[in-house]
């Protein structure tokens, strides 16, 4: 477990590192708009679904250790990509940069597979902490490439010092390269250390076996329960820092009375969100198994219902200084995600057949990792204030459901 998660971590930072360079872009040489940035930031969702639907059925497949392995050579690729296209912003076509963005999508994608080869080693019992602890931690990798981001931009990194930095309008220069860079030599040391220590997971199952997992009605309810959980972690994980630049930020409508100096930097707040509902989803583990995750889950379904619409309040400010209202309820949000997260990873161990937990895990992940996806896609195209309040009935209708099938007195499926 230790071997996978912190692999997972760089892998989740690999796919997250267009979150934290995108809201830099325009600012050295490129000339995108909302509507690019955003969908931008969304390819990787959409890619990392898509290899999260292959990945579900690799490790009873082809094992753990080939899976870990080379999946970590794969991160490679949106890390040296993101490194190249920064330094060359006046020649560098969209199409390039959706791309790259695109096989981000790895980093995100090795979820599928690695949460159910750890899920094979472990009892009943302990697969809540099990799981909440290795999601919660590879969850990490979201908050720490975003917080670490800014920081490695601000100087040069040995080696790399050679590479020109990147100007800010002020003149002043930027290394947006260097978290990309700065990743690269992690990726490879946890392909080699997959490869000589990891074992393959006590399970054989071939691809039509796997798939009957949709005759069970648990798969598709906890489909939805986890695309409200994860999809709005990871979903609004990606998109934090532009939404906050353009209701608070350089992009609203205070830009020009206030000031940008004046103003919140959605890169310097984009990390809090992933960072809370990561710990969070990590430390509820040994509470779900405790106490069961449908109650959790049910609790985080109520958390996040109420905290978006509070945030929603705040999308049409008329002072700057509601900007601390709206990031307290966004952080509320992000919280209760993290015990949603944690509850329903206990709950499928817990409702569904051994042979078909594990696919389920893998299913459910790659629908929720749509979630930056879906985020970006709806922003690009409705009103900010109607999505969120369309979030809002989608985690009613998805909490009901927890309520009515886990979670009540006497419920049919208790987990």
């Amino acid at each position: 477990m230790i071997i996978t998660t912190a692999t997972m971590a760089v892998g989740f930072s690999a796919w997250y590192l267009v979150s934290a360079i995108a809201p830099l872009l325009n600012q050295i040489g490129f000339d995108l708009s909302d509507s690019q940035l955003y969908a931008l930031t969304a390819i990787a969702g959409l890619s990392a679904g898509l290899f999260r639907l292959v990945f579900m059925f690799l490790p009873p497949i082809v094992g753990t250790r080939k899976l870990v392995a080379f999946s970590a050579i794969l991160f490679l690729l949106p890390m040296l990509g993101w490194f190249s296209v920064v330094q060359r912003p006046d020649n560098t076509p969209y199409w390039e940069l959706l791309a790259i963005s695109f096989a981000s999508g790895f980093g995100g994608g090795v979820f599928a597979g690695f949460m159910p080869s750890t899920g094979y080693f472990f009892p009943k019992r302990l697969q809540g902490t099990a799981l909440g602890l290795q999601a919660g931690i590879g969850n990490f990798g979201i908050s720490f490439i975003q917080l670490v981001a800014p920081w490695l931009m601000g100087f040069t990194l040995m080696g790399v010092g050679l590479v020109a930095p990147q100007r800010l309008p002020d003149g002043s220069a930027v290394f947006v390269h260097n978290p990309a860079i700065f990743m690269a030599p992690w990726t490879i040391v946890c392909a080699i250390i997959a490869w000589l220590i990891l074992k393959d997971v006590p399970v054989k199952a071939n691809f039509r076996q796997q798939i009957d997992i949709f005759s069970n009605p648990n798969t598709w309810i906890m489909t939805l329960v986890y695309l409200m959980t994860f999809g709005t972690f990871a979903g609004f994980a990606a998109q934090f820092a532009l939404i906050i630049n353009q209701i608070y930020g350089a992009g609203s409508s205070f830009a020009d009375t206030v000031g940008v100096e004046n103003l919140p930097k959605g890169a310097a707040y984009a990390f809090l969100g992933p960072l809370i509902g990561a710990a969070v989803r990590a430390a509820w583990g040994p509470l779900c198994d405790k106490f069961g995750g449908a109650i959790w889950t049910f609790i985080g379904g109520i958390g996040m219902t109420v905290f978006t619409a509070a945030a929603a309040l705040f999308l049409n400010p008329t002072d700057p200084d509601q900007f601390w209202w709206f990031l307290g309820a966004m952080l509320a949000m992000f919280f209760f995600t993290g015990l949603g997260n944690a509850g329903t990873f206990k709950q499928m161990p817990m409702i569904l057949p051994k042979t078909q937990a594990g696919g389920v895990i893998g299913w459910t992940s790659a629908i929720a990792a749509f979630g930056p996806f879906i985020v970006g896609v709806l922003l690009s195209f409705i009103p900010i204030q109607t999505f969120y309040w369309g979030c809002v009935v989608f985690f009613a209708i998805c909490t009901a459901l927890v309520w009515i099938f886990y979670a009540r007195p006497k419920a049919p499926y208790p987990g």
